[in-house]
């Protein structure tokens, strides 16, 4: 059930997002809800519509279009939908902020998330904000190195099971940092040198506060051929799974040159108020009624 006190905050929140992002000269962007293609990612499911497509998950492929056109810095704000997701953390309706910007890498974004969480906390909330890459993560609190020998299911269970509840005893928000390149279905691959030696990551973050997952973050792939090569492998995973397929949006794949480097990140609006707000649940944040 909605909480009325904490709906009219998180109109204020709101407003403060938009505040934020108009002063730092970005412009918001509206584009379409209903979709005809969306990126096929194994676990997320989009609801299909009778009269053709699908309710996004998300507007990303529909914002690096924009991109390609010639915007050079956007953010949207509205309603995406997932099949199957209902809990204290999940909604099947969710909103969610998106933003892009041309020229600018995961790094980039990194600090924008940073100072709009400063910006939205009003120093109610801690101030420090902590990095850990995956693979230390791994390493540490599940025994096992991702980059070794990847397992899919392993990872995904010891995430949920291992990694996340660290996340939240370490207490300060958490930028989880580099991920496996099996993990990047939309992310530029780069090379690290480190103790553990040389090798290949994904430019993607995700940040978590309270060891809730908050956002998700990459440097955007631009590569045609790669980007298809991914589909094609995610598509193959969904009939694996028995899950519906999805077709191919060649829009999208012919705007990737167009669109050159880039980086952007989805926020869940409903997750962060929940934070801010220190509601139990998603559903006291939303209006469902």
């Amino acid at each position: 059930m909605s909480d009325i006190i904490k709906l009219k905050e998180r109109a204020r929140i709101v407003k403060a997002i938009r505040d934020f992002f108009d002063k730092l000269g970005f412009t918001e962007v509206e584009t379409a809800v209903r979709i005809p293609a969306p990126a096929p990612e194994e676990h997320i499911d989009c609801p299909p519509c009778k009269d053709g497509g699908f309710l996004r998950a998300s507007p990303e492929l529909q914002m690096k279009k924009l991109l390609a056109e010639g915007m050079d810095k956007i953010y949207q704000i509205g309603p995406c939908f997932r099949e199957g997701e209902l809990g204290s953390r999940h909604n099947p309706e969710f909103t969610m902020i998106e933003w892009y910007r041309k020229d600018a890498s995961y790094l980039d974004i990194k600090e924008d998330l940073k100072q709009l969480f400063l910006h939205l906390s009003l120093n109610t909330y801690p101030l420090s904000f902590r990095e850990l890459t995956v693979r230390e993560a791994y390493l540490k609190f599940a025994q096992w190195d991702p980059w070794e020998s990847f397992d899919q299911d392993r990872f995904d269970f010891d995430m949920a099971t291992k990694i996340e509840p660290a996340l939240k005893e370490m207490g300060d928000p958490v930028f989880l940092m580099d991920y496996p390149p099996e993990c990047a279905s939309l992310a530029r691959l780069s090379t690290r040198h480190s103790a553990l030696g040389t090798y290949d990551v994904a430019e993607r973050w995700e940040f978590y506060y309270d060891g809730m997952e908050l956002a998700n973050c990459f440097s955007e792939l631009c590569d045609e051929a790669e980007q298809r090569r991914r589909f094609a492998k995610a598509k193959e995973n969904r009939r694996a799974l028995g899950e519906s397929d999805y077709p191919l949006d060649e829009a999208f794949f012919k705007c990737l040159p167009e669109m050159g480097m880039a980086s952007g990140v989805a926020l869940g609006v409903d997750r962060l108020i929940v934070v801010l707000t220190g509601a139990k649940t998603i559903q006291e944040v939303r209006a469902d009624v």
